[in-house]
Parts: structure tokens; sequence; C-alpha cells
């Protein structure tokens, strides 16, 4: 027989300098990706054959490079130790904006400029041009729309999730989800206080919100945070911390949510009694929160189921998808989530499946648990949503062991 005991170390020797690699590569990105995202378009919709008056490149030039500038040190002052929350609001939409355009100037830039070159539309200078106003055309479009749908009250989205250990009595019971409200810079009190008008429509026995409140400390957006204590549920409001949270004083949130009247399961769980069938509600706190370095905070799942009985279906609160991996080793039934926000803008999705093992929606996971992953209540950052909207979310529970009629 071959002996393999020597060879992992030196399999794990030979991947450690292209992991260091990877990791100094990786430090380098907040630096790297400003400039792609104002110097693509730029140079795509200025210095690809466009030949415009020099006034127009220049001036076209001077707002890219005011971008490049100006977003980094907006975002800074923001969301750095001045948190001036005018300073977030512009670096926040120079970031989205700098997306979309670069997106659609790579989108735009290289197929419709094939299609046209294959059509044989214009000459060269005339195909470009048309290039660049078709960028500036889609991205004011797209800019213009995902402001409104990140601004507006989310639509409702209803889905029957069937639980195959849930017992009949508890057929039918409806589980609102929201999370990510991302209370921040732009006041949104009076759309929170609309979110909950429209979560108290929908007649929840168990409302849920599974993280990322705001962007700062509780006492800074509590005006935005209160309307979260009008939120009626016939029988539990429940609640865990996302990361954000550990961005912005954790233990004042989980203090406030508590206040308002929702139940922090912090590695904990309470039962939902219905038709004499017992639902566990379990949440755990977010996966950043041990390196969070504040007390008692870490994502203990063990510690939430502590204490049920194993033989009872479980709803687990998670704020991050990727927890999903514990929960089905654990026979979790169902683990709701949110973080990704959809993408947000598209098509960030596809770097959120790098982190993440879903994105939006229902997905399943080993032999038995479901992971239902939310695109989120508010927004973070900047104030677009681009094919991804917000959403919320009603879920109604369903059993396989309903009595058939004769």
């Amino acid at each position: 027989m071959t002996d393999t005991s020597n060879a992992r170390p030196a399999d794990s020797e030979a991947q450690a300098p292209r992991q260091s690699r990877l990791h100094r590569l990786m430090r380098y990105i907040p630096l790297i990706a400003p400039v792609l995202l104002w110097a693509v378009p730029c140079w795509v919709l200025l210095y690809t054959g466009q030949y415009w008056p020099l006034p127009v490149t220049l001036v076209g030039t001077a707002l890219s490079v005011l971008g490049l500038v100006g977003m980094p040190l907006a975002m800074g002052r923001g969301h750095g130790r001045r948190q001036q929350d005018r300073a977030a609001i512009v670096g926040d939409t120079l970031l989205g904006t700098s997306w979309v355009l670069f997106t659609w100037s790579v989108l735009i830039g290289v197929f419709l400029r094939l299609a046209l070159t294959v059509a044989g539309v214009g000459e060269s200078q005339e195909r470009a041009r048309i290039v660049t106003w078709a960028v500036l055309g889609v991205t004011a479009v797209l800019l213009a729309w995902g402001y409104a749908e990140a601004r507006r009250v989310p639509r409702v989205r209803r889905l029957d999730v069937q639980l195959p250990r849930l017992g009949a009595g508890l057929d039918g019971t409806r589980v609102v989800l929201i999370t990510d409200t991302h209370y921040g810079p732009l006041d949104r009190a009076r759309w929170s206080a609309r979110v909950c008008e429209t979560v108290n429509a929908l007649e929840a026995d168990l409302v849920c919100h599974t993280g990322d409140i705001a962007d700062g400390t509780a006492e800074r957006r509590r005006a935005q945070a209160v309307p979260l204590g009008t939120v009626r549920a016939t029988r539990a409001r429940v609640y865990v911390t996302g990361n954000h949270e550990y961005y912005g004083e954790a233990q004042g949130w989980v203090d406030l949510m508590d206040e308002l009247g929702w139940e922090p399961l912090r590695n904990r769980h309470l039962l939902l009694e219905r038709g004499g069938d017992t639902l566990v509600v379990a949440g755990v706190d977010d996966v950043t929160a041990e390196s969070s370095g504040l007390a008692g905070h870490r994502a203990h799942l063990a510690g939430a189921l502590d204490g049920a009985d194993p033989d009872l279906p479980v709803l687990l609160l998670a704020h991050q998808p990727k927890f999903i991996d514990r929960a089905a080793a654990a026979g979790i039934d169902l683990q709701l989530s949110g973080h990704t926000h959809g993408g947000q803008i598209w098509p960030f999705h596809h770097l959120v499946r790098i982190d993440q093992p879903a994105v939006a929606g229902l997905s399943h996971h080993g032999p038995r648990t479901l992971l239902y992953t939310s695109r989120g209540t508010g927004f973070w950052g900047p104030p677009f949503r681009v094919f991804a909207p917000s959403e919320i979310t009603l879920l109604v529970l369903r059993s396989p062991h309903l009595p058939t009629s004769m």
C-alpha cells in the first residue's frame, strides 16, 4: 500500500503560496474596482471611435475622474468613523450608478457594436456613437426604474411550503418574513410604517425578521425602526441578528427589538402550538457574530435546539443562507434567510453565488431540509433595485397529514 500521510502536507504546502497570493490580490480589490467601474465606461463611451468634439471628450473624462475620486471619498466619510449621512447618500448613489453604467457599457459595447457591424449599419464612427447613446439611454432608464423599485413598498410574495413532519393541526400556519430593511442614511420612517401596515394585512400567525435591520446604531436609526412595534401576529414576532447589526452595536438592536415587542431568538427557541400540534421556532445569531468580539454572541445551533423534542418539526431563522449546511446536518425542516438581496442590482447575483448557496426563493438541501431565501424588504447602500425586486414573503405551511374525506 502507498503511504499518503506524507503527501497531504506537501499538497497543503503547495496550495499555501496560491492561497496567500489570492489573499494578497483580494486586498487590492477595493482599489481596483472603482478604477474599473469608472474607466471602462469612460473608454467605451468616449474613446472607441466616436471622435467627439474636444469639449465633449474633456467634459466626459472630467466627470469620470470626478466619479472615480468622489465615490470612495464620499463612501469613506459616509460609512467610516464620521458617519455623515449626506456623504453616504452621494457615495452610495455613485456606486450604484457606476455599476449599472459599467455593466451596460460592457454588454452593449460588445454585443450592439457587433450586431451593427454584422448588419452593416453605418460607418465605424456612427456605430460607436450609437453604442454611446444606447448605453446612456439604458443606464438612465434602469436607474430611474431601479430607484422607484427600491423606494416602493415591496409586493407580497406568497407560496405554500409543505413540511413532511408538520402535524395536521399546523396546516395553514401563516408565516410572514421580512428581512434586510436596512434603515439608513435615506430616512424611510414613512416607508417603514407602510411596510408594517402591509404585514398586518396578511394576518400572520408568526412574523419573522431575519436581520440587517439597519445601517447604524439603534439609537441613530430608532425613528425608522419604531414602526416595527406596530406589527401584529397571532402567535409571535421573532427576530435574529444579521451581519450589519455587528457593524452598529448589535446588542443595542437586540434590546430595541425586545422593547418593541419582538422576541430575539438568540440561539434559543420557542414553541408554536396549534390544533394539538407543535412547531419549534428557533433562531441563531449571524455567522459573523463570534468574530465581532461581542460577548455572548455567536451562531450556536445546538444551543438554539437545546431542550426541544427532536421529533418535532423545526423552523429556523438564520440571516445568511450559507448556514444551511449546519441546518441540514441537524435535520432542520425549514430555514428562513435573507442577506443576499437577490443580488439587488443585476448581474451582481452572480458574485453573491460565490459566497452563498442560494440567492432567492425556495431550495432543497439534504434529505428533508428546505431553505427559503428572501430578496429582502429594503435595500443596502445604492438606492436602486434592478431585476431583483424587494419582497414581503407570506409562507403558508402545509402538512401532508390531513385527514382524507370518505
